[in-house]
């Protein structure tokens, strides 16, 4: 999720920390006031700061994790849409340095959205969705970064919650090759298959993940998911009601849908999520879970691997290193040098050299 903005960075603090009712300026107990019942190993950060960008993709690297679907709205200067849409951008050379892929997960909820704002760019929207896929078609999808399955682009629809199954394939048109099109939960329209995700509503959760299965068995494609639990702060923040939860079961619940997932054979598996922090299934490092769902994901790297897989549970350290270093080395050119050939060296798996220059640099052990 690139929607975060930090008052350090960015001089103001998004609706994604905050809901319009958390303080970050106040802090209990050394924690700033977000809207999270957890809290980022780096506190509250802004997703298109370099050095925070440079420490996930490290991690992500370090984890075994291929690569990023981002959460994306289109272009549009509407809400964050736009902001969504420039901080994807400013994270595909980092994704590129760390040998990362990435796709999208497009929200088409967003057309309802401009319609209901008046923020349409073109009074038809499905003349809106063909402009806007003819772009992803020119631009994204021939970016040899971007995630492909059996040569297509990899394109992940959270619905589709505004356009009929049956426009998908006049959207498409003209886009050579056609995107791996995967809607949610069931195969849609023309949809070549299906993507999970957490499903918290009462006596689902993970009911939920087994009928995936068992309905996903004979489609072409189907990603499934793999997430640590939903405890979600949207009644607190006053957004509306709980979605529900799914218990953490001391990360049990993260173990066993990876294990069944890698064993499921699928090309994908989806991660969810990096760092919904709103929603609490994330998995980027924080105070109460630590690098815990990371180092089952290497563990899970390691099995499928073997040997090529060679990164240690004390190695996803070394980005939080990285990034403090960073942060003190704002002005002192030759700390920030030193610290790229850290960086670089991590991601060729190089962990002697990365950890001899963050020693040398004075990181703190963490």
């Amino acid at each position: 999720m690139p929607w975060f903005e930090a008052k350090p960075f960015d001089g103001a603090w998004g609706w994604h920390w905050t809901m319009n009712r958390f303080k970050p300026d106040e802090e209990v107990a050394g924690r700033r006031q977000i809207a999270s019942h957890y809290y980022p190993l780096i506190g509250p950060y802004a997703s298109d700061d370099p050095a925070v960008l440079e420490y996930h993709t490290l991690l992500m690297k370090v984890a075994g994790i291929d690569g990023v679907v981002v959460d994306w709205y289109g272009r549009t200067s509407y809400f964050d849409y736009g902001i969504i849409h420039l901080n994807t951008e400013k994270l595909a050379p980092f994704l590129r340095k760390t040998g990362l892929k990435f796709a999208v997960c497009y929200e088409d909820q967003s057309v309802a959205q401009m319609i209901k704002g008046n923020a349409l760019p073109v009074p038809d929207p499905t003349a809106y969705a063909r402009d806007l896929f003819r772009w992803l078609g020119a631009s994204w999808f021939r970016d040899p970064d971007y995630a492909r399955v059996d040569g297509r682009p990899l394109f992940v629809v959270f619905g589709p919650q505004y356009f009929k199954d049956e426009a998908w394939s006049a959207l498409f048109e003209g886009i050579s090759p056609r995107p791996l099109y995967l809607s949610l939960h069931n195969r849609r329209g023309p949809a070549d298959g299906a993507f999970d995700w957490p499903l918290p509503a009462p006596d689902r959760g993970l009911k939920a993940v087994d009928e995936f299965y068992a309905k996903s068995k004979d489609w072409p494609i189907a990603m499934p998911v793999v997430f640590p639990r939903f405890h979600d702060i949207y009644r607190e923040a006053g957004v509306h009601e709980l979605y529900g939860s799914i218990e953490d079961n001391g990360g049990k619940t993260f173990t066993t849908l990876l294990k069944r997932a890698m064993e499921s054979k699928a090309p994908v598996v989806q991660i969810a999520t990096w760092n919904d922090w709103g929603e609490g299934t994330n998995v980027e490092p924080s105070v109460e879970f630590g690098y815990r769902d990371l180092e089952a994901i290497q563990a899970a790297r390691r099995k499928a691997l073997g040997t090529a897989f060679s990164y240690s549970a004390a190695d996803l350290r070394i980005p939080l290193e990285i990034y403090q270093l960073r942060k003190r080395a704002k002005i002192d050119s030759g700390a920030t040098s030193e610290l790229g050939l850290a960086a670089a060296a991590l991601i060729r798996g190089d962990v002697t050299a990365a950890r001899a220059v963050v020693r040398r640099l004075g990181a703190k052990p963490q």
